[in-house]
């Protein structure tokens, strides 16, 4: 089986060098030093290679693919320049944040111009204007979708809110630049609407996914590998379907009221957060979200078996695996909070 990691780091070192050549020195200099900062010091480079793959899983030509990569890419930076604004956040895959460094006014224009350079790119992209509309249409719908996400995700903090609000959060904040992405490599690789729409279900569910068995490993995961403790996102009151799922199965009164005043509660000691894990796994709500997270990458599969055998499509299919059967947090890379 495809080394979904491994070919990740293939791609993402031979898609450095196009996402480092767009942006031209221009002055303010300190404008475009912003904007290079969060997209040339790497990353993951999930988006734009799942934009690659899935143009050559439907037969097209990879190399046409490439700027939508970079395009994505920027994008996916802009948020993040602005998420750690909106946060707080001080540090960023170990560095200072954008705005740390620049000052939230330079940050803010660095995000902005990031966006703005990602539609220039994509306007230029090699294939029938017709086709470049469509890839407009996915990416500019993600765009918006990520922002709907994001002020859900705010409206919800300190909120138990319903399983149904929490996935649509996770795909609004998660899936669907990463979908926009496989399903605009797919139609930039000439393949028709039906397989379009079956690849951007595909990458939707995968991200899911990967979201939930994230948040599973938030609690279940050996903190050892995952690098946080099971405290973390409890006392945050980090709303995940582990969390809906106890809260409508709790039978006992008295348990639920404990399990509620744990979560959520940052002087909580370790001994409480443990307490709810145990609350959690009685419930069967740990269960629970394993068994959801696999659903979610077993239906993304599904999608994409009509498409022919190719590095391509093993390598989606690797890393659908891939997203529920490890035992570290992958930094998450599909989360825009990484």
């Amino acid at each position: 089986m495809m080394d979904a990691k491994e070919y990740l780091k293939k791609m993402s070192a031979e898609l450095d060098g196009p996402i480092k050549s767009y942006i031209e020195d221009e002055d303010p200099s300190n404008l475009i030093e912003a904007t290079r900062q969060y997209p040339y010091r790497g990353g993951k480079r999930m988006r734009p290679a799942m934009a690659v793959a899935c143009c050559g899983a439907v037969g097209g030509d990879k190399s046409k693919a490439v700027p939508l990569a970079v395009a994505v890419e920027y994008i996916h930076n802009f948020t993040l320049i602005h998420d750690d604004i909106m946060d707080g956040d001080e540090k960023r895959r170990g560095m200072d944040t954008c705005h740390v460094v620049y000052g939230e006014p330079t940050a803010i224009l660095a995000g902005d111009a990031l966006f703005a350079k990602a539609y220039q790119i994509m306007a230029d992209l090699d294939i029938p204007a017709e086709r470049i509309r469509d890839v407009l249409q996915y990416v500019s719908k993600a765009v918006w979708d990520l922002a709907r996400g994001q002020q859900m995700d705010v409206n919800n903090e300190g909120h138990i809110v319903s399983e149904d609000v929490y996935i649509e959060t996770i795909k609004l904040k998660t899936s669907v630049l990463f979908a926009a992405a496989a399903a605009g490599g797919a139609i930039i690789g000439g393949a028709d609407k039906k397989a379009v729409e079956a690849i951007n279900t595909y990458a939707l569910e995968l991200g899911l996914g990967f979201q939930m068995f994230d948040d599973y490993l938030g609690i279940a995961g050996d903190s050892s590998k995952t690098g946080k403790s099971v405290g973390n996102d409890i006392r945050k009151g980090k709303c995940t379907c582990m969390v809906t799922h106890a809260i409508r199965s709790i039978k006992d009164p008295k348990v639920l009221e404990e399990f509620k005043s744990i979560l959520g509660n940052m002087d909580a000691t370790d001994e409480q957060c443990q307490r709810a894990k145990q609350i959690m796994q009685d419930a069967g709500s740990i269960d629970y979200a394993l068994d959801l997270a696999k659903k979610k990458v077993e239906n993304a599969i599904s999608m994409i078996q009509f498409l022919p055998e190719s590095e391509d499509k093993e390598f989606m299919i690797a890393l659908a695996r891939y997203a529920i059967d490890r035992d570290v947090r992958f930094g998450c890379p599909l989360c825009r909070s990484r």
